[in-house]
């Protein structure tokens, strides 16, 4: 899933450089082609959004046109797929087209990115020590971490969702922002953490990986995780 996202960061560069930047849509489609030529199934498709457009945490990418991804833009990918019969893999990664990230977009993306740390940081703490840990607990660290940051009243959704052979698994969700899920985490499940800072008018930012509880041990998965945003431009071809 990473590599996919890194073809479509190059796909958006050398597009842009080249002086005809593809549009939301055109990079939807590469992502799906990138996902058939891999074997992968997914039953929705990913979201390409850029600008403001990331502001709205729902949005989803038109099926044609949308917002053309030229220099100055951030940009939000969101994909998930899956072998035939395996369990789903969701990832969202943010990139900005241009060789320097903004300091604006940099700051955000470190408060987005702590919080994301925060909740495995608790998780993984309370499985360690065998202790009851549910989504509504894992919700709260993360929803601290951007409220400390003063951001919390833009993180206006759940924190992640469990993952299983659908992208909305069956298990414990990461929630507390309107109905707390008081389940616990339980040994074999999957589910994303997947905070977000969505500045209405300008852009907004999600970070989000997927953890395995694996016993008393979690396992994030699709490493390696985005720790900065990706310079687009700043990237050779």
């Amino acid at each position: 899933m990473r590599e996919v996202v890194t073809e479509v960061f190059t796909e958006i560069g050398n597009r842009c450089r080249s002086g005809r930047p593809a549009d939301e849509s055109t990079i939807q489609r590469g992502i799906v082609d990138a996902f058939a030529a891999r074997g992968l199934v997914t039953h929705h498709p990913p979201i390409a959004a850029a600008g403001p457009h990331i502001a709205d945490p729902h949005y989803a990418t038109p099926a044609a046109g949308g917002r053309p991804l030229g220099a100055g833009e951030f940009v939000l990918i969101d994909l998930w797929a899956k072998e035939p019969a395996g369990v789903y893999a969701d990832i969202t990664s943010t990139g900005y087209v241009g060789a320097e990230v903004s300091s604006r977009h940099a700051e955000v993306f470190d408060v987005v990115r702590a919080a994301r740390d925060a909740g495995v940081d608790t998780a993984r703490e309370a499985l360690a020590n065998g202790a009851v840990i549910r989504g509504c607990d894992v919700d709260a660290a993360v929803r601290a971490a951007i409220d400390r940051a003063g951001f919390g009243a833009y993180f206006v959704h759940r924190t992640g969702h469990s993952i299983g052979v659908e992208v909305y698994g069956n298990g414990a969700n990461i929630a507390g922002f309107e109905t707390p899920d008081t389940r616990r985490l339980l040994p074999g499940t999957c589910f994303s953490i997947e905070p977000g800072v969505y500045l209405p008018g300008e852009f907004g930012i999600r970070s989000e990986l997927n953890a395995f509880v694996d016993g008393r041990a979690l396992l994030v998965t699709g490493q390696p995780l985005q720790m900065a945003v990706v310079p687009i431009l700043g990237h050779p071809t």
